[in-house]
Parts: C-alpha cells; sequence; structure tokens
C-alpha cells in the first residue's frame, strides 16, 4: 500500500496528497514536491500513513499521485524567500498593466515557482476574460513565462486573509483544508436572522462556519419539543418560547409572564405524549416538567412562587409579620379627641386645662375665651372705664368695677399714657388706670365718674383743673417722642402721688 502524506502550498485552497517516497517526511517539514506546473515548495500538515488504493482513489480521484522530491534545506528555505519578494515586487506591475488594459478583472497575486521559470498571475473575475493581450505585457515586464490563474472569491479570501465577525482569523486562511458548500437552510436551522450583512463572511459569500454546528442544531430540536409548544408544571402551564441550544436547554415562559430555563435531560414525557408517538410513529418528545426541577433551580422567583403555592395547599403554615422585621410597616395610632374635649375647649375652662395636661396648648389670641387667664381687677363703680388697644391683654382692667392694688406694678405699653392716673375723687383711683384720650369709631368720651357729655380726664379745661386731682402740683408737659423715650417706667403710684418719669 503506498505511504501519502498532504502538503499544503502558498495558493491552493486545500491540501494536496503525495506519495512520501522513502523522504521521511512528517507533519511540519517544508518539502520540495514535483507538481504538474513544475517544482514547488510546501509545508506538510500531517504525518505520512498508508492507504488502501479504494481510500486513495476518494482522496485523489483520477488524478497521478506525484511524489515528494525531497525535505526542504536551509538553502532552499532562503531561495523560496527571495522567491516570495519577486513576487511581491511583481504585483503592482501587474495591477498597472491591468489597469491600462481596461479588463474586469482583480489581481491577486504573483507566485514564482521554486525553479524560477514560470511565474503564475492569480486574479479574480465574475466572468472569463480575455487576457492574451495582458499575457504578452507581462512576459515583456518580467522576463519570464506567465501563467493566468482565475480563482474564486472564497481562494482569494483564503490568500489574502483578514479576520471575520468573531474577532479571529479566517478560517479558510488559518485552517480549513476546503471549501465545503454551505446554504440558506443551515442560518434558518440556527435561528440567525437572515441578514446577508450578518450572515456573510469577508468574501461576500455565507459563512463557512455555518457548516459547523449545523448538525448539533439539527439533533437538538429532533429531540426537544416544538416551539410555541404547552408544558405542564406545577406553577401551572409554559409555553417554549426559546431554544438554548449549546446548554441544550428550553425556555418557558409561566402564565404569571415569568420565565425560566429547564435541561431537555430533566423533562419528562407523560402517558398521552407516549400514546401520542406511538400512533403518529415519531420519537417521543417530553412534555412534563417535575416539582423536584422546580426546587433545583436558583431561581428567587420560582422558589417563592413554590413557596405560595404549598401555603395555599396547605403544605406550609401561613406567615406572620414579624414584629423586628425592618421591612413591616407599624401600624401608626390615631389621636382621637372626644366630644367633652372639644366642648371644654369651646367653654374655655380652667379645669379642664388642667385635667388634660397631655393636650396640645392652644395659642391664645385676644377676646378668646379659650384661655385660663387670671381674673382681672374689678372697677370701682362711678369710675370711668379704661380702654385699651386691641393688642392689649384683655384681662387687664377690662372688667367692670376693678379695683387698683396698691404696691403693684404695672408693665408700660404703647398708647398707656405712661401710666397716668385718671382725674377724680381724690385717692379713688392711680394713674394707669386712665382711659386714653383717643376715642375710635367716634365713640362719646367719657367724664368723670363715668357720665356720658362730660369733660374728659388728664387735660386742663376751661375749669382750670388739673390732672391728677384737686390741688396737685401743676406738671411740666413734655413732648411724645416715641416708645421709652424721656420716660424710666410705667409703674403707678397710688392716688395723691406725683408718678415719676410720666409722659404724655
Amino acid at each position: 500500500m503506498p505511504t501519502i502524506i498532504p502538503v499544503k502550498f502558498t495558493y491552493a485552497a486545500r491540501d494536496l496528497w503525495f506519495d512520501q517516497a522513502e523522504t521521511g517526511a512528517q507533519e511540519g517539514d517544508h518539502v520540495i514536491c514535483a507538481t504538474e506546473r513544475g517544482h514547488e515548495i510546501g509545508l506538510a500538515t500531517a504525518d505520512a500513513r498508508e492507504v488502501s488504493p479504494d481510500e486513495l482513489s476518494g482522496l485523489i480521484g483520477h488524478a497521478q499521485l506525484r511524489e515528494v522530491l525531497r525535505i526542504a534545506t536551509d538553502a532552499d528555505l532562503d531561495r523560496a524567500e527571495e522567491l516570495a519578494e519577486r513576487g511581491e515586487r511583481a504585483l503592482p506591475t501587474f495591477r498597472r498593466l491591468v489597469s491600462e488594459s481596461g479588463l474586469d478583472m482583480k489581481p491577486v497575486g504573483v507566485e514564482y515557482l521554486f525553479d524560477a521559470e514560470k511565474a503564475v498571475c492569480y486574479f479574480a473575475a465574475e466572468e472569463r476574460v480575455d487576457f492574451r493581450q495582458l499575457v504578452r505585457d507581462l512576459s515583456r515586464e518580467l522576463h519570464v513565462r506567465i501563467d493566468m490563474r482565475q480563482i474564486g472569491v472564497r481562494e482569494e479570501a483564503a490568500i489574502v486573509g483578514g479576520y471575520g465577525h468573531c474577532g479571529q482569523e479566517l478560517c479558510c486562511r488559518r485552517f480549513a483544508t476546503g471549501f465545503d458548500p454551505v446554504s440558506i437552510r443551515m442560518a434558518k436551522e440556527q435561528d440567525l436572522p437572515l441578514n446577508s450583512t450578518k450572515i456573510s463572511g469577508a468574501c461576500g459569500r455565507l459563512m463557512c462556519c455555518l457548516r459547523y454546528e449545523f448538525e448539533a442544531y439539527r439533533d437538538f430540536k429532533s429531540r426537544a419539543p416544538k416551539r410555541n409548544a404547552v408544558i405542564d408544571t406545577p406553577l401551572g402551564k409554559g409555553k417554549i418560547v426559546e431554544y438554548d441550544t449549546p446548554k441544550e436547554q428550553i425556555c418557558l415562559r409561566l402564565e404569571n409572564g415569568k420565565q425560566i430555563r429547564v435541561a431537555l435531560a430533566d423533562m419528562t414525557a407523560s402517558e398521552a405524549a407516549h400514546k401520542k408517538s406511538e400512533e403518529l410513529g415519531c420519537p417521543c418528545r417530553p412534555d412534563t416538567v417535575t416539582r423536584e426541577v422546580l426546587d433545583r433551580l436558583e431561581s428567587p422567583d420560582v422558589q417563592m412562587a413554590l413557596a405560595e403555592l404549598d401555603r395555599k395547599n396547605g403544605v406550609l403554615p401561613a406567615e406572620t409579620p414579624d414584629a423586628s422585621d425592618i421591612f413591616v410597616e407599624p401600624k401608626r395610632r390615631r389621636r382621637r379627641s372626644s366630644g367633652g374635649e372639644k366642648g371644654e375647649r369651646a367653654a374655655g375652662g380652667s379645669a379642664a386645662s388642667a385635667d388634660a395636661p397631655s393636650r396640645r396648648r392652644r395659642k391664645r389670641r385676644p377676646g378668646d375665651g379659650g384661655g385660663a387667664a387670671p381674673a382681672a381687677p374689678q372697677q370701682a363703680e362711678g369710675q370711668p372705664q379704661a380702654h385699651r388697644r386691641r393688642h392689649h391683654q384683655a384681662g387687664e382692667g377690662s372688667g367692670e368695677g376693678a379695683a387698683p392694688q396698691a404696691g403693684v406694678k404695672r408693665t408700660r405699653r404703647p398708647g398707656d399714657k405712661g401710666g397716668r392716673g385718671s382725674q377724680g375723687e381724690k385717692g379713688a383711683q392711680p394713674r394707669g388706670m386712665q382711659p386714653s384720650r383717643r376715642r375710635r369709631g367716634g365713640a362719646q368720651q367719657q367724664g368723670q365718674g363715668g357720665a356720658p357729655g362730660s369733660a374728659p380726664q388728664g387735660r386742663a379745661g376751661g375749669d382750670g383743673q388739673q390732672p391728677g386731682g384737686e390741688g396737685a402740683p401743676k406738671r411740666r408737659r413734655r413732648h411724645r417722642g416715641g416708645r421709652g423715650r424721656g420716660g424710666q417706667g410705667g409703674g403707678s403710684a397710688p392716688s395723691g402721688g406725683t408718678p415719676a418719669g410720666g409722659t404724655e
């Protein structure tokens, strides 16, 4: 049986088989081979092995099996590098002549054979091209015999090289030994988008890698339930919405909208599925997911749904909120006010305030009976009623019959005439209780003793009476300049005495 070895050449699309011929070449050796074009240098891609005549005819067909001449020496490698540089220098000349001739072709490369007697020019074109004049021009420029070779776009990508969508070097350049047919059905079987820009390679044709996982996808879909099939689960019905072929998993969408992924090996087939497969004569497909499979899933949503299902079935007791749980919101206590408290607020009794010290205190306003104000002094009978401004407290001397108390200090306020007493009977009332001379709203002035129509107190009238009672020394009049100007205090003295620092 012959011993053959595969050899890879630079401008060849696939490996070629040669007879080892007692050379001892092994994988990784550069060898000099005799081809139909002449002598060429290539790289052995595998170890030599013996094959039968039938297997050999399947590998090379009706072609003649040629021999490996020798293993390349250092001198052969240096010559190969020199020929490669000559081919790179000849490529611009090839492109220039193609452009001048106006031919519809794309120059790809120029290769010098190992014996340097022939140069092979590779080009890509969609149709046949008449390049006879171009061959003459190239032979005159390069001074060697010219051989023109038309290649396809796949071979062009393998020769030029590049990177694909995956970010790696093109498969045809890196390791592919042939161009297997690729169809659009392979893309459909793998659920890929039928977009030419996404499933096409650098050559513009369908990517060669579409063949790599085609068999795996076809095998998985033959065993898995079909898409949109209904699956029985402990959490209700589930619908198949997606396949995960590399992991052999199925994505189910439950009735509540949640999606879970279950391995195909963990699913089981029901009796109805077995019966249906026997009637139709097709392979049985699983259609049930058990509780044990869902318990093994590491999904918090699935575990919570299973726990809720157990509580409904009575397997687990109902959960009670823990008082120590920070996520449980405590109930707020509403403050209710009884009708009796509202009545006490309206009446303004001081006893209610004493009985309920925790009640919210209200702001007191002048004239409001709700506050517990101290008892107002009673004014003596026959004395003029004291008038206060609105911002004064209503309890100070406003009651009828209020009598002054000896030795009690009175705080001076704006408009109280500096605490001056009113004219009346001797020793009847301190000056601090004298009413204001100004009347609001055109009210009638009150005279001495409270009789209407009498002369106002505290100002010298036509009868020559002085304020402060009969026989009192004449007091010096001072101008009013504002609060606290010209006086030292607003204290009052008993009748018959002279006020200290009083102002008018």
